[in-house]
């Protein structure tokens, strides 16, 4: 209670929203309600969206099962530098320094090299969250097993048993749904339907999600084993696949306003409105009698504020950019006819990525901050949420407006099972339904173990005052 007053009170005047505002909140409500379209394969085919633009009215969401399977990393706070060292290993991805199962039967590196990587040493998906609550990585299963559980497996090892907490590598691993917005609309467009859209056809159908906002775009974890029913909810709700677009799934409905249970351009028996809102009711209202079970509240910190930027998408060194700094790699000098036949090696990561950023992210994590989330994906840009003081660290790396402040209200989600379902879906879609949330937006982060709703400071103090008195 005096957490929540003394929050109250350092409440702050919202600023008036610009574009910057905008792309901030490019989360779970800034994006235009969208017209899906499901793609499988190795990246994201976004020309779907301008295919499709000239026969539509309504515009697009873009969804792409990202390659590999990943699983969630859970660790305590107080075990924070036992989790720091293995999650610099993942961020800088140099294969020589991981070792492998059986050094014998592996080629040297650069030959060898863990999957769930680009052809140019990236990762196809990595999110590392550090909360108030938790310190969380999504990573690909193989780096789970060859990086973290050895990590993990220390920590048994060598903490003696009343001070170790353990650490945790999800049993089950998971697929990420990419969804990013095409085409056209507007911030009127109905708010509930977006959230609902992809949230609620999971959760209906028992399907335990993760959902992680990013600067442009959102990221759904939905458990691996269960692709065939993921698939199923999505095609109930509208997705289709033409015949003619192989494995993309496209769910048009010209001067529609929506999709999936939010609206539909031909009403069914299957699927009316009224329908759709009682199920939604009874949905909200298992979520929270879920959490009211579970002793969980809402908990804000006053004194902390967030900003979500995104890293400058800086050109690589091969591309001809004026800025770029270029030098002479091993192999590339005048040589000798005796080794003038000698081959350059090959790229690594670091000719690929933006040291800047790195060096700077890793100055973050090494901080200890308080409120840290990286997430690296395929044909994305580097998002960041993080505490607004930590944003010096990263000079002119980072794009966006760190003059638009976010407070996140945390959900502590320990004591309830990975397979619990409705989470997400109820908390934001609860919450969204509220007009003085639903006019600015608000985002979503997925750990492990706890659930964060970012929102504007008024609006933050706005969700506190609904979800108090729903989980009493």
């Amino acid at each position: 209670g005096q957490q929540l007053s003394l929050f109250e009170d350092q409440v702050q005047t919202q600023t008036p929203q610009s574009t910057h505002h905008i792309d901030l909140h490019h989360g779970l409500t800034h994006k235009d309600l969208l017209t899906p379209c499901l793609t499988f394969g190795e990246g994201r085919d976004t020309s779907a969206l301008e295919d499709e633009k000239s026969d539509m009215v309504a515009p697009n969401v873009l969804i792409t099962i990202l390659p590999g399977e990943y699983s969630l990393i859970h660790f305590p706070p107080m075990l924070y530098a036992h989790f720091l060292h293995p999650v610099l290993q993942a961020l800088l991805p140099q294969s020589q320094t991981i070792s492998p199962d059986d050094a014998r039967e592996t080629p040297p590196w650069p030959q060898h090299s863990l999957p769930g990587l680009t052809e140019d040493h990236q990762h196809n998906f990595l999110n590392v969250s550090v909360t108030p609550l938790e310190a969380s990585v999504v990573c690909h299963a193989d780096w789970a097993r060859t990086v973290f559980r050895p990590a993990i497996d220390r920590i048994l090892e060598t903490l003696p048993p009343h001070v170790r907490k353990p650490a945790f590598l999800s049993p089950d691993t998971y697929l990420v749904l990419s969804v990013i917005s095409g085409g056209g609309g507007g911030a009127d467009t109905d708010i509930v339907a977006r959230i609902l859209d992809l949230t609620a056809p999971l959760a209906l159908a028992g399907i335990p999600i993760f959902f992680i906002s990013t600067y442009y775009s959102d990221f759904i974890l939905v458990p691996a084993k269960d692709r065939a029913t993921v698939l199923a909810a999505l095609t109930a709700r509208g997705f289709q696949c033409p015949a003619d677009h192989g494995n993309r799934f496209v769910a048009s409905r010209p001067g529609g306003s929506g999709s999936g249970l939010a609206a539909s351009s031909t009403p069914t028996p299957e699927s009316p409105a009224d329908a759709d809102a009682a199920t939604l009711a009874t949905l909200f209202d298992r979520t929270f009698a879920q959490l009211k079970t579970r002793n969980v509240v809402p908990s804000v910190d006053p004194t902390l504020r967030l900003v979500q930027l995104s890293a400058r998408e800086t050109p690589l060194p091969n591309h001809g950019s004026p800025t770029s700094f270029s030098r002479p790699g091993l192999g590339s000098r005048q040589t000798t006819s005796s080794t003038s036949s000698r081959r350059a090696p090959p790229p690594t990561w670091l000719d690929t990525s933006d040291a800047r950023l790195y060096a700077s992210v890793v100055s973050a994590l090494v901080a200890r901050p308080r409120f840290f989330s990286l997430t690296l994906a395929v044909d994305d840009p580097p998002s960041l949420l993080l505490d607004r003081a930590l944003v010096p660290l990263f000079g002119d790396t980072l794009v966006g407006s760190a003059d638009e402040e976010l407070v996140a209200v945390s959900l502590d989600l320990a004591g309830l099972p990975l397979e619990a379902t409705g989470i997400v879906c109820g908390v934001a879609g609860r919450l969204v339904q509220d007009p003085v949330i639903a006019g600015h937006g608000l985002s979503y982060l997925s750990t492990a173990f706890a659930g964060t709703v970012v929102l504007a400071p008024e609006q933050a103090r706005r969700a506190v005052e609904i979800l108090e008195p729903l989980l009493r």
